[in-house]
């Protein structure tokens, strides 16, 4: 039943990313903007202006276009069908290995960030609802007000002033390694993974010292809302008929609030999937604060550059990933709750 539901959903997905690279295809071309004067200038030659169309291939029906994207069409370059993702118009780069290049530096950010917040936010949001209204949860809800209150960017210049240029225990934001440093081989792009696996601990405390702000920013912006759903979830877990139930038979209090901990979950755990997929491109502005350069600033400068290749390629990458995010957490509620699986 469960391989019959997993197969369903990714089967469901395919369908939803076809149809998004599709829509995404067709929308992008209704903007008004011409990506040839933007490469070739506004003063270029007719004759000029319809070479770099035609190495676009903006010259041929859109319908074509879309064929020739997709790999629909035998004889010509490879499509997304034949796991290309196309040549990007300004770097004339592979899109996939651009892409592959950028993507990791993100993932290591939020899946670092979100693993700093689950474990602040689970314990602080279930102690906080074992006594509502009291002092600590009324400090808890205050920190979880006060934590998202304020953008993220503002939050990690803040937290540089202090740490970097008053306190001196953090680095510089320069990137997730010093100017100094030469980088590990690239094996995964993930920087603390490249690090281990070339034998270089000292690289490996470097780039987790080079994290520390970055991830130390995202952490403390998303605890709050996580604090806010956990203790919401568990003070309602709390007072359900099967908790009085557990409490009026005697069941010691650790293992009552496990098990309305583990009811509580999982809209938690939906929460923390949306923002995942939400962080994908919305960690950006961190990103530029610290100049660490992932999938949100390539994203930017695709869509400034009006590089289609591209911003088709990175939308359907994050949709991708985020689907899978989503498949991931039914796993985990079914997990939590087997009635789910069936």
């Amino acid at each position: 039943m469960l391989l019959r539901s997993i197969s369903r959903r990714l089967l469901i997905g395919l369908i939803q990313l076809l149809g998004l690279t599709i829509a995404v295809f067709f929308l992008i071309r209704l903007l008004p903007a011409d990506p040839v004067s933007r490469l070739v200038g506004m003063n270029a030659s007719e004759q000029a202006y319809a070479q770099a169309q035609a190495q676009l291939g903006l010259d041929k029906p859109v319908l074509e276009q879309l064929a020739l994207y997709l790999g629909l069409m035998p004889g010509t370059q490879p499509g997304l069908l034949q796991g290309s993702l196309g040549i990007s118009w300004v770097t004339n780069s592979p899109v996939t290995s651009e892409i592959a290049a950028y993507l990791p530096v993100t993932l290591e950010l939020i899946t670092l960030a979100f693993l700093l917040a689950f474990v602040v936010a689970v314990p602080v949001g279930m102690l906080s609802a074992l006594n509502p209204g009291g002092r600590a949860d009324k400090g808890v809800f205050v920190y979880s007000l006060f934590a998202g209150s304020q953008p993220e960017f503002w939050w990690g210049l803040l937290f540089v002033y202090v740490f970097f240029f008053q306190l001196g225990v953090a680095p510089a934001p320069l990137g997730r390694l010093s100017p100094m440093t030469s980088p590990p081989e690239w094996v995964t792009g993930f920087i603390l993974i490249d690090t281990l696996i070339a034998g270089q601990p000292a690289k490996f405390v470097e780039a987790l010292h080079h994290l520390m702000m970055p991830v130390f920013t995202l952490g403390f912006v998303l605890s709050g809302p996580i604090i806010k759903m956990v203790r919401q979830n568990m003070v309602r877990a709390l007072q359900s008929d099967f908790v009085l139930y557990a409490n009026c038979v005697g069941l010691p209090r650790k293992r009552v609030a496990r098990y309305a901990l583990r009811a509580a979950m999982a809209p938690s755990m939906t929460l923390i999937g949306i923002l995942y997929g939400f962080m994908l491109s919305g960690a950006v502005l961190v990103e530029s604060v610290f100049s660490l350069g992932g999938i949100g600033q390539y994203a930017i400068r695709s869509v400034l550059a009006f590089d289609y290749p591209a911003i088709q390629g990175v939308v359907l990458v994050i949709t991708a990933i985020s689907l899978l995010v989503y498949l991931a957490l039914d796993l985990i509620h079914a997990a939590i709750d087997p009635r789910i699986a069936h």
